[in-house]
């Protein structure tokens, strides 16, 4: 179904999906447009996110334009599976096994070492690469049905605070977007834990739904 929310007039591609049953039809299209290239914006657990091929230089080069986004910043990646991320990481340690196998799907965002093809754009040159084993249905669903991992960065524009609810994507950001998929009001509020695991214990780059404590707690195990 598609809705035109009333800050976003003059936009026609946005589609509303059940966030518990997301219809297959509208993932199908939606993976279409990000295995040809295109921009989705994508509802993950807290905040609405960019979607685009991960591996399309191209495509990725969009989402920083799209955000503004200085490019020293790197953007992370949902994946579809914990196998999948041998696509994209290497050097995988025993406690980052545990720290996915405690609190994935979603809540944590995990740095690993990136494999050699990771393009350079996506790590921002740092040679590391962030990945999200997603929990939102649809967001789940959608990785599923791409051809590779895509990106998972907040939809505003740099700087500018993320948004939990269609009707608060800012225009400009809107605009230059291939599909937009309305999930309704998410849950907003601080995002995943990110944690580093590219030494030999684990650095908290950002703390948010999983606690400090927890995280350690779970690597001495």
């Amino acid at each position: 179904m598609i809705k035109k929310q009333k800050n976003l007039h003059n936009i026609n591609n946005i589609y509303e999906l059940d966030p518990h049953n997301p219809a297959p039809d509208v993932i199908g299209r939606a993976a279409g447009i990000i295995n040809s290239g295109g921009v989705v914006l994508v509802p993950t657990r807290c905040l609405y996110g960019l979607g685009a091929d991960a591996f399309n230089v191209a495509a990725v080069h969009k989402v920083f334009e799209i955000k503004n986004r200085p490019v020293y910043n790197p953007i992370l990646v949902l994946i579809n599976s914990k196998d999948e991320l041998a696509r994209v990481a290497v050097n995988i340690p025993a406690y980052a096994r545990r720290i996915m196998d405690k609190f994935w799907p979603g809540k944590v965002t995990i740095v690993f070492q990136a494999k050699k093809d990771v393009p350079a754009l996506l790590t921002a040159g740092t040679g590391k690469i962030g990945a999200r084993l997603p929990a939102q249905k649809i967001a789940s669903a959608l990785v599923r049905a791409c051809s590779n991992p895509i990106t998972g960065t907040s939809a505003n524009l740099s700087g500018n605070a993320g948004c939990s609810r269609v009707a608060d994507l800012e225009p400009k950001v809107a605009e230059r977007l291939d599909m937009i998929i309305d999930a309704g009001p998410l849950k907003g509020g601080v995002g995943s834990t990110v944690i580093d695991v590219t030494s030999d214990s684990p650095k908290i780059l950002r703390e948010g739904e999983v606690l400090t404590g927890d995280i350690l707690s779970v690597c001495r195990a």
